[in-house]
């Protein structure tokens, strides 16, 4: 198996990236992309991990990026960084900021609907140290401890998602320059889940080719939160277009439990045909 999307504690999972690498293994996954939230930190930790392992495991850096999207949400995976280009470090250096300025926007909400006199070094203190990407799960948790909610989708459903009262829409970046970041990385840049583009799937051929256009490499036409019909056209699209396609099952470790490491829509197993060409280097 491999699976080309995968997040550590570096950003919203619950695993180091060493723990990463250890639970793939043991879920015998041959090649893992580690693609956390607008930071590459966990990447070194990772690498030094998966090659002290008896039978070392394939890792290839990756992030996903948030793009500005009038709908739904556009996150795009830069997969196989082989070197950090000046402008990707630039760019996740804004994302940083960009969200810092959310999470503070968040906090601010979460005092005034609950009353409360949290400070944002009370969700640091969730976060962790070693977290380098803090945001909606760290809210979710302390939501969770101090007893306003039981699970982490229940904090979604009632205060944190989409148009519910601790909502607060995260700044994306220009789609082009985001591509040339990764592309300047020796990476390529693939839509990820684009079912949650909002876009009804008669438009998504459009839609993509225009991508393709700027500089899209490949569609993540495998996802956990699409149905395996949804799943099969987004492949035929992406392939009938000339766009790599990729599968992964997004996993998270405890912080969702539903995804499974190197399962992907309808637990198929994510096997090499998943792999794009350009990865193979």
């Amino acid at each position: 198996m491999i699976d080309l999307h995968t997040h550590s504690a570096m950003s919203d999972g619950s695993l180091s990236p060493t723990e990463l690498i250890h639970e793939a293994a043991e879920k015998q996954v041959h090649t893992i992309a580690l693609t956390d939230h607008d930071t590459i930190a966990g990447i070194p930790e990772a690498r030094e991990a998966a090659a002290a392992l008896d039978r070392p495991i394939r890792l290839i850096p990756g992030v996903e990026l948030e793009i500005a999207w009038p709908h739904g949400e556009f996150h795009l995976l830069g997969l196989g960084l082989t070197s950090p280009s000046p402008s990707l470090i630039g760019l996740l250096a804004e994302f940083s900021k960009i969200r810092h300025n959310r999470n503070l926007a968040i906090l601010d909400k979460m005092n005034r609907l609950f009353g409360t006199k949290v400070v944002y070094e009370d969700i640091l203190m969730i976060a962790g140290e070693k977290r380098m990407s803090v945001g909606r799960p760290h809210f979710a948790s302390y939501l969770i401890r101090n007893h306003k909610v039981k699970t982490l989708d229940l904090a979604f459903k009632r205060y944190l998602g989409v148009g519910q009262p601790l909502y607060v829409k995260k700044s994306g970046v220009d789609f082009r320059r985001a591509v040339a970041a990764i592309h300047e990385s020796g990476g390529i840049a693939v839509l990820a889940h684009p079912a949650t583009l909002f876009v009804s799937i008669s438009k998504i051929p459009a839609v993509l080719q225009e991508f393709k256009n700027k500089g899209l490499d490949g569609v993540e036409a495998w996802h956990p939160n699409a149905t395996v019909h949804a799943c099969k056209r987004y492949e035929a699209i992406a392939a009938n277009l000339g766009l790599c396609v990729t599968a992964g099952s997004d996993y998270h470790g405890a912080r969702r439990k539903d995804r499974k490491l190197g399962h992907t829509s309808g637990g198929l197993k994510i096997d090499d045909r998943f792999l794009p060409g350009a990865l193979n280097r």
